[in-house]
């Protein structure tokens, strides 16, 4: 799972992918409308598409003459579960250093 992370997340990281990936939160579009709302030109567009859908992070139907994008779900879920355990370690670590200075705390009469 490690490998797929790594390949989404770098398609991700460049501002334009992630411009895109943010308007598909909100549904599918067509390339038409993604070149629209980002005001790139449609060859642009067309590149960071088919990286975003080499790396698993989008999809694409066609209807008549249109191609329509949308976020993969299991893409999207496996960055969730990724993001998910470097907070569980955090919050994890969090609580030891509250239990660590709360036991300092009462060492020193506070």
């Amino acid at each position: 799972m490690v490998n797929y992370v790594q390949q989404r997340m770098t398609a991700i990281a460049e501002p334009n992918r992630f411009r895109i990936v943010e308007l598909l939160r909100g549904g599918p579009r067509s390339v038409g409308e993604i070149v629209g709302a980002l005001g790139l030109g449609q060859p642009q567009v067309s590149r960071h598409l088919r990286l975003l859908a080499e790396a698993g992070v989008v999809e694409a139907t066609k209807k008549a003459q249109q191609r329509i994008y949308r976020l993969h779900p299991e893409a999207m879920r496996e960055l969730s579960d990724w993001a998910a355990g470097f907070a569980e370690l955090w919050s994890a670590r969090m609580d030891r250093l509250d239990a660590f200075l709360d036991d300092d705390t009462s060492q020193q009469g506070v």
